[in-house]
């Protein structure tokens, strides 16, 4: 399994730093933990394809941590993307993403994506179980 840091950085992108984002890939897994503001950027700076990215999990809602949702789900719409998206994170998640496409892209949450999206709220007390596990 490797891990590359995107963005380790705080809210204001001191010392030229991107917000948080860490990649996560491995034999059969691929994921982004958080997606902050500046994520889309640096993603494509690293070189990470980003119709590989399985899932993103999100620790909470602040804007260096979860405000680059909406560039994200707009690039994979218009870049065609056909794979499936899980975004999975707090409790309250569905609502606070509608609110930030609709704060930054009017309209954009209502459009139909190209591409299956899974919005899992996560609770500390449940366990999700994996593919292939009962």
């Amino acid at each position: 399994m490797q891990l590359q840091f995107i963005g380790s950085g705080d809210a204001f992108g001191s010392g030229g730093r991107n917000n948080t984002c860490f990649h996560v890939t491995g034999e059969e897994v691929n994921f982004l933990i958080d997606c902050g503001a500046s994520s889309l950027p640096a993603l494509k700076r690293a070189g990470v394809a980003r119709q590989a990215i399985d899932l993103i999990l999100i620790t909470h809602f602040h804007g260096d941590h979860f405000a680059g949702l909406p560039f994200f789900l707009l690039d994979a719409q218009f870049s065609r993307r056909t794979r499936p998206l899980v975004i999975a994170g707090p409790q309250g998640l569905d609502m606070r993403l509608i609110q930030v496409m609709e704060a930054l892209f009017e309209n954009s949450s209502k459009t139909k994506q190209k591409f299956e999206l899974s919005i899992v709220a996560l609770s500390p007390d449940k366990r999700v179980p994996s593919a292939g596990s009962p």
